[in-house]
């Protein structure tokens, strides 16, 4: 895991790019957008993290994808400077300090809902306008699907989780009718 100071300081320094160039919005997506494309492809990882391969072609390569996904200026600077830094492994958590430090800066707070299957927009509208209700503040939906949940829904706001997935409250229903069968149970007389 790369150290939080560190994605702290350049998500810092990144925000305060973004905010004095006026461009905060688009710089923040595109490095998140990045970021997410580093996080799912293992070759890319692999290829701009070996040290075997050579500085201009990690250079390259990063030229070449930001090119392909269209971004900004700022933000294939950005990533020119994690490369010549040695710092893209901390992309993932520097994106994620940067959407953090962005939410603040709009009075959002990101809810990650987690459901088996993508439900219908007008189920997450309904959902958000509650969430905002019940936060009184703006809330944006982060979605995920896992079908292991089975149904229902799983809710993630900060530090506070609302489970209503079909998974856990077999878990539950389980806990309560099964016996413990794992030896776990009350210690019995201690061996003479």
């Amino acid at each position: 895991m790369v150290n939080t100071n560190v994605a702290r300081r350049y998500a810092t320094a990144i925000f305060e790019i973004g905010r004095e160039s006026g461009n905060l919005g688009a710089l923040v997506e595109e490095i998140v957008f990045f970021a997410q494309n580093y996080a799912a492809s293992r070759e890319l990882r692999n290829a701009l993290e070996n040290p075997l391969v050579s500085y201009d072609a990690k250079r390259a390569i990063l030229i070449d994808i930001a090119e392909q996904l269209g971004l900004g200026q700022t933000a294939r600077n950005t990533l020119l400077l994690l490369n010549d830094r040695r710092r893209l492994r901390a992309l993932p958590d520097i994106a994620q300090q940067l959407k953090e430090k962005t939410d603040i800066e709009r009075g959002v707070v990101r809810a990650e809902v987690t459901t088996a299957v993508r439900l219908s927009e007008n189920y997450y509208a309904k959902l958000q306008a509650e969430l905002e209700k019940m936060t009184g503040k703006r809330v944006v939906l982060d979605r995920r699907e896992d079908p292991t949940i089975i149904a229902g829904v799983i809710t993630r706001i900060g530090d506070t989780v609302i489970d209503g997935s079909i998974r856990t409250q077999l878990q539950e229903m389980k806990q309560v009718l099964l016996p413990d069968t794992t030896g776990g149970g009350a210690p019995g007389p201690a061996p003479v």
